[in-house]
């Protein structure tokens, strides 16, 4: 296994490759707002990370087709503002606060991690038993006086010959006493229609259930109100993405996804030729699903799988549930994601997976 220790100093105008290794690169580059990036190819696509920015994954491409959500940047803005630079693919959300804020919360939108300034960053070249792999992780340091304390380390693996990656997310409490611990994976990938969400629930009310309150930050349609009375009732319509549904601007729904017996809960956006996008996660570490749904002439979204340690209600509102985690004094929490692409053959296989576990 080999380390690169990255620093803003290597990145140039102009984009360059820092790493060639069989099917896996690493180039380097730096948008026209500064962002800094580094394109990750392997042999099936394409990822962009931000490794000071969030450690997000801001795009993602596989067998020539773009996963992530169509928004309304064209690419990444210098700003820990969450809603002025919307449209990564996949965004860590937390980690002492989470979701839409309260009339009584005063923390941002989903929290300090989404567009965190990473303060180190580094890529990792090796091998193990899924072939050849390059990885990005880093370190980024939260401090409040008299109240925070702890370091985040993500990492985004991507192997040389597969179509799917890893994502994990390490919170490390440094305090002496134990933190509160708020969590949700913003996983964007984009809808295509009449594609199936399936996953390891029954497209029942009492397993998905719709969230029958309007953020302040959203101005519902027309109609809008009387869709979501009908999805209480009956989720099952919001599960075939049909085109003209009125996701308009969002419809939010959280899920009780089943694990199998290796722990594993898997969901998919099956599309018409087959092929399936797929999340799967622990419910160990992460018992909520939550799915966010928008379709607008704006932008086009689909979180069929977002995992989380709590609805998106904002901590006051999460905290009145019993929804917190703790971490002890001096202890981490760690939560994985294996995040990507699915041929036919897998996905069918998935499929039936899913099948036996609703």
């Amino acid at each position: 296994m080999t380390t690169i220790q990255l620093h803003p100093g290597m990145w140039r105008e102009r984009e360059h490759v820092l790493l060639e290794h069989g099917a896996l690169s690493a180039t380097l580059f730096m948008y026209s707002s500064g962002v800094l990036a580094i394109r990750v190819r392997n042999a099936h696509g394409e990822l962009v990370l931000l490794p000071y920015q969030g450690q997000q994954i801001w795009s993602a491409m596989m067998d020539g087709r773009a996963l992530g959500m169509r928004s309304m940047f064209d690419e990444p803005q210098p700003t820990t503002a969450y809603l002025h630079t919307y449209g990564g693919f996949f965004v860590h959300c937390g980690a002492t606060r989470m979701g839409v804020p309260g009339p009584t919360d005063t923390h941002p939108l989903h929290g300090e991690l989404p567009n965190a300034r990473y303060q180190r960053a580094w890529l990792t070249v090796g091998s193990d038993t899924d072939g050849d792999y390059l990885c990005m992780s880093g370190s980024f340091r939260y401090t409040v006086a008299f109240q925070d304390n702890y370091v985040a380390t993500p990492e985004v693996r991507i192997w040389a010959q597969r179509r799917v990656w890893n994502v994990s997310m390490t919170i490390t409490n440094l305090k002496q006493t134990p933190m509160d611990l708020m969590y949700l994976a913003h996983i964007n990938y984009r809808p295509v229609d009449n594609a199936t969400l399936i996953t390891t629930a029954p497209p029942t009310a009492e397993a998905i259930r719709v969230r029958q309150s309007i953020p302040s930050h959203i101005s519902p349609a027309p109609g809008y109100r009387a869709f979501i009375d009908a999805l209480a009732v009956d989720p099952a319509p919001a599960t075939v993405l049909t085109p003209g549904l009125g996701f308009d601007p969002e419809v939010v729904f959280t899920i009780d996804a089943a694990a199998d017996a290796t722990g594993w809960a898997h969901s998919m956006q099956r599309l018409p030729e087959g092929t399936a996008d797929y999340v799967a996660h622990r419910p160990e570490q992460l018992p909520y699903v939550i799915r966010w749904i928008s379709r607008t002439p704006d932008q086009d979204c689909l979180g069929f799988s977002m995992p989380a340690t709590a609805e998106p209600e904002g901590y006051t509102a999460e905290k009145a549930k019993g929804n917190l985690r703790s971490i002890g004094a001096t202890q981490e929490w760690r939560c994985d994601f294996v995040v990507g692409v699915l041929d036919v053959p897998a996905a069918k296989a998935m499929a039936t997976t899913i099948a036996q576990l609703t």
